[in-house]
């Protein structure tokens, strides 16, 4: 995705209103608490992550941006879900509800915890540079989440006809429960995921059960919620005149606006990644008419949603994601395009890139369609073409293509990896720096770090990070951050000869200095021994212990962590980071760095104190 809104600072102002939140009652009280507590075991995460320059909020357009958000964007949405959905489960009123209600507010609970253990595991630690002691917090409450979602299993609805036979324990507040009764069915244009119904009876009627989209999507916050309860109590007088979604077009889980409909084998039909959520969590009725499902194929329901499409263009409203205006005119284009990428007219092939550079650049819809009509392979083969342009646009198209998850196994699948660093290694300027960003998008998915790392794309990157474009440099060197994540590419970046231009980096002064870079990249190699003796063999030392000395917070505190990982074992290396001056500034650091700084710099205070005692 593009760019995520909200920032590390105001998901930790949503960790404390949720831990604010009472969880002492109801039929969900041990839901809301478990949930509750491993939401809070994330809060130093967040506060590291708040300290570290790479925080992923900014507005960025190349591929590696888009990629790198994708985990942050599922943390954001599962916490601003989990806060939502507490305070209505809290006020879950049994005996007012039916079974169905307490069904799905369980259902929520379930979907929550997968979104939250799905961001987590695909947070890139050390990206952020995540120390020890928060992995640990992390890592425990990912376990508990797994643990969650195997206890949720199947939803058990007999524990739910035993709950709501039984007295609650106190009256909780009704004020989410009230709100939500508040909500008129024609406001979709205010909150397109909060026009409630229940599932037992076809009439559209208000209800106090909670919409699962409701709680997943980022947009619908209390702050909205709010206004249109606002507006709804003054404008009473005109709801007739507001839009109406079709009932037949909403999803009959999420009742929200479906992009892909399906079929299922009762014959009703649903948004595919709910109905398919509701089958893998092990359920085998139909959630609308409660008949047991005879398979579980999903048909996709085509007339559906080329009805919603026209309604949409109709009324003048964005179309859901999966959608595009016009979108057999596109499918049509795209695959004229295509073919085009196969004649033997140079010029009609060079027009056709063009155009799906263009084309693949500007939505994940367009990507989509260019990779259902076969271009891929087409595109892969391309890399290797004697002309010039040809191959420079071809390494974007894959560039951009990329960007798209499910197009990554495509691209890999197709063989494209030799090609793309075959473009790195003899390519134009404009081609490496294309190539690399491919790279690295491709590595994003932990497999291919391996398959990358053996095809000898590693010397590549490191000749491009030695001599390379300003651009082509920083591409190179977030490809290599990512690849050296993998245990086993470490090595081959140090035969490579990584360290040495990432040590001279440390004393550039130019105003293209990329000394952050080259911390980050030398941080996550600290680890390994020949990494240590080759920043040695560098002189690595007298840089680090300038670069703490005076340069920003954070390379302070990478420059520590280096210094802690080449010197924790070596005495002598102790003695001399003292005699140059380490002492200092490392006091400074253990009193006004971040909380990791002041670790490392207390750890190496520590080593540096018991080397001197021995000494005397």
């Amino acid at each position: 995705m593009a760019g995520v809104a909200v920032s590390p600072a105001s998901l930790l102002d949503v960790i404390a209103e949720i831990a604010e939140i009472s969880a002492n009652t109801g039929v969900f009280k041990k839901d809301c608490a478990d949930l509750a507590r491993r939401v809070c075991l994330l809060t130093h995460l967040v506060e590291e992550i708040r300290d570290s320059p790479q925080t992923p909020t900014a507005e960025e357009s190349d591929a590696s941006s888009s990629c790198e958000c994708d985990w942050w964007s599922d943390l954001v949405v599962g916490l601003q879900a989990a806060k939502r959905l507490l305070s209505a489960a809290t006020c879950f009123q049994a005996r007012e509800s039916s079974e169905g209600a307490a069904k799905r507010i369980s259902f929520q609970f379930q979907c929550v915890t997968w979104k939250l253990e799905k961001a987590l595991g695909n947070l890139p630690y050390d990206r952020y540079d995540i120390s020890d002691e928060v992995r640990e917090h992390v890592e425990l409450a990912r376990l508990q989440l797994r643990r969650a979602m195997q206890r949720y299993g199947s939803l058990n609805s007999k524990k739910f006809s035993t709950a709501l036979s039984e007295p609650m324990e106190k009256d909780a507040s009704r004020k989410v429960t009230e709100k939500l009764e508040c909500i008129p069915e024609t406001i979709h244009s205010n909150i397109p995921s909060s026009d409630e119904k229940k599932l037992e009876s076809p009439p559209r009627r208000k209800s106090s059960s909670v919409s699962l989209a409701f709680f997943l999507s980022k947009d619908a916050d209390n702050e909205r919620l709010e206004k249109a309860i606002t507006k709804t109590n003054d404008d009473d007088s005109k709801k007739s005149d507001n839009l109406t979604i079709p009932e037949d077009f909403l999803c009959p889980i999420s009742l929200e606006l479906m992009k892909d409909p399906v079929i299922v084998s009762t014959g009703q039909t649903y948004e595919r990644s709910y109905i398919q959520r509701w089958i893998d969590c092990g359920n085998l009725r139909c959630p609308k008419t409660q008949q047991k499902l005879g398979n579980f194929a999903l048909t996709p329901n085509y007339v559906l949603r080329s009805l919603i499409s026209q309604w949409c263009t109709k009324h003048n409203i964005e179309q859901p994601g999966g959608y595009t205006k016009n979108c057999e005119g596109e499918v049509s284009k795209i695959r004229a395009l295509v073919r085009k990428l196969s004649t033997r007219s140079l010029q009609d092939r060079r027009t056709a890139l063009s155009e799906i550079r263009s084309l693949s650049k500007r939505s994940s819809d367009n990507r989509i369609l260019i990779a259902e009509a076969g271009a891929i392979p087409i595109l892969v083969k391309l890399l290797t073409s004697e002309d010039v342009e040809t191959q420079e646009k071809a390494v974007t198209c894959v560039l951009n293509l990329s960007i798209y998850e499910s197009n990554k196994e495509l691209i890999m699948l197709a063989g494209a990896v030799t090609s793309i660093v075959q473009v790195l290694r003899a390519g134009t300027e404009e081609a490496k720096e294309n190539a690399a960003a491919t790279l690295f998008s491709l590595s994003l998915a932990d497999e291919n770090k391996i398959i990358i790392g053996a095809s000898g794309a590693i010397p590549a990157l490191v000749n491009l990070l030695e001599n390379g474009s300003v651009r082509g440099k920083k591409d190179a060197a977030t490809a290599l951050f990512n690849l050296c994540i993998y245990e086993g590419n470490k090595g081959r970046a140090v035969r490579a000869g990584v360290v040495n231009p990432l040590v001279k980096m440390l004393s550039d002064t130019s105003s293209h200095r990329m000394v952050t870079e080259a911390l980050t990249i030398l941080s996550v190699l600290a680890g390994n021994q020949d990494a240590k003796t080759a920043m040695l063999r560098a002189n690595a030392i007298p840089c680090l212990i300038a670069l703490l000395q005076k340069d920003q917070p954070r390379n302070r505190e990478n420059a520590a962590a280096i210094l802690f990982a080449i010197c924790k074992r070596d005495k002598e290396k102790l003695i001399l980071i003292g005699k140059l001056g380490a002492v200092v500034p490392l006091m400074e650091l253990s009193r006004d760095g971040t909380e990791r700084a002041k670790r490392k710099a207390n750890s190496l205070l520590e080593l540096l104190r018991k080397s001197s005692q021995k000494l005397c």
